[in-house]
């Protein structure tokens, strides 16, 4: 299974908002946006404590 690039979907959501010119879409890709990152971080953080984990199971 692919990884999802979260961050490239933000910024997809950003170039989107920052090309539309009706109010309540630039809303809601700003959202999308905002969302994307919070995945991103929560993505992160799993992956660093999966390499703490693993990193820890070689020294015992």
């Amino acid at each position: 299974m692919a990884a999802i690039d979260y961050r490239a979907l933000a910024a997809k959501a950003r170039e989107e908002a920052d090309a539309s010119t009706l109010d309540n879409v630039r809303k809601r890709c700003l959202r999308a946006e905002a969302a994307w990152l919070v995945l991103a971080g929560r993505h992160d953080t799993v992956e660093n404590n999966r390499a703490r984990r693993e990193a820890d199971r070689s020294m015992l």
